[in-house]
């Protein structure tokens, strides 16, 4: 029975959530939640509230996590704290610090711990890349067709790869690393949910990409399982079937502009450096290739099917959000450049 549970990166959407959903849990005597600031429900801005969740404000890069995890007798811990986009101040260097040395201190405290038992780490499908190469549908043992080198796709599989050895290591400590397809849901704010946001959808001339989309209360379910059952093994999440980008722009009402590669990535480079939209390189490719995994594995394992498929995950969110109005004029502007460049 699991006794108490460390959360990592409460202080965003998805990580709050699994806190408040194990913290309402009576099987679960305590919930640590850490982040390197507090959750939007602990101050002003509202947020999800954290029940009984106690917050600990420490940076994972720093070795203090160890003491954290020795002074509450860890048992379980989910580790939320992968970050998908650059903060605005550090940029990709601390982003990639946050991701990888993050998680090499959090594992390390892990490894030296007499209390844990059980490891949940949220991944991403990114880590299979989206290229032309790519086979039809992704199973948790296929190789990508070409191999992340840069951005969050890279830093998921380093991060994979320092759990595959740390579950080596510990031999008795059950690991679980969940590949999640792109969040989709009310509350999720990501570089992908806001390029939905845009009334006018940028696209790839020649391209209409195959999209997966997980979620949000899928999600949460799927990681509270997780920290309280032991699944041990590495499982791709995601919503039955899938949606071409085409298909999400109508079902959002949005306007298409397909615009020629080089001035998509000029696109792309120019939103980010006006911090409009965060078209990351990894984005820029799945805009074009897209990516399907299969999730077999893990509807086998666990007996469950996620409630939302990827369609009804995206009228989900769409119904959420105001996707009516003008196109701002800064974006129009930029785009404007990428097609006249």
């Amino acid at each position: 029975m699991t006794h108490t549970v460390l959360v990592t990166g409460v202080s965003r959407h998805i990580g709050a959530r699994v806190a408040s959903v194990l913290a309402a849990d009576p099987d679960i005597d305590r919930v640590i939640g850490v982040d390197t600031v507090p959750p939007p429900s602990l101050s002003r801005d509202g947020g999800v509230p954290l029940g009984r969740t106690e917050f600990v404000r420490v940076d994972l890069r720093s070795p203090d996590i160890a003491q954290v995890i020795a002074a509450a007798d860890i048992d379980t811990v989910v580790h939320m704290s992968l970050v998908s986009a650059p903060p605005r101040s550090g940029g990709r260097m601390l982003m990639k610090e946050h991701n990888v040395i993050g998680t090499m201190q959090l594992l390390g405290a892990c490894q030296r711990s007499a209390t844990v038992r059980r490891v949940v780490v949220r991944s991403t499908t990114a880590v299979y890349g989206s290229s032309p190469h790519d086979p039809a549908v992704f199973t948790e043992d296929a190789e990508p067709g070409e191999s992340p080198t840069h951005g969050y796709a890279k830093d998921a599989s380093e991060v994979e790869g320092y759990v595959r050895g740390f579950a080596r290591r510990r031999g008795d400590v059950t690991v679980s690393m969940l590949r999640f397809a792109n969040f989709m849901g009310p509350g999720v704010d990501s570089p992908l949910t806001r390029y939905f946001t845009q009334p006018v959808l940028p696209t790839v001339f020649g391209f209409d990409p195959r999209l997966q989309f997980v979620h949000e209360d899928d999600a949460v379910e799927v990681l509270r399982r997780m920290a309280m059952e032991d699944h041990p093994g590495t499982f791709n999440v995601a919503g039955d079937g899938v949606l071409l980008l085409s298909q999400c722009a109508r079902r959002a009402g949005l306007l298409s502009l397909p615009v020629p590669s080089p001035a998509f990535r000029l696109l792309g480079d120019l939103a980010r450096g006006a911090g409009l939209v965060d078209f990351s390189p990894e984005q820029l490719r799945l805009m074009c290739h897209g990516r399907v995994v299969d999730t077999t594995r893990l509807a086998a394992r666990l007996g469950w099917k996620p409630k939302f498929s990827t369609s009804a995950a995206f009228e989900d969110f769409v119904r959420a959000r105001d996707l009516a109005g003008g196109l701002p004029a800064a974006m129009m502007e930029l785009i404007s450049q990428a097609v006249t460049r």
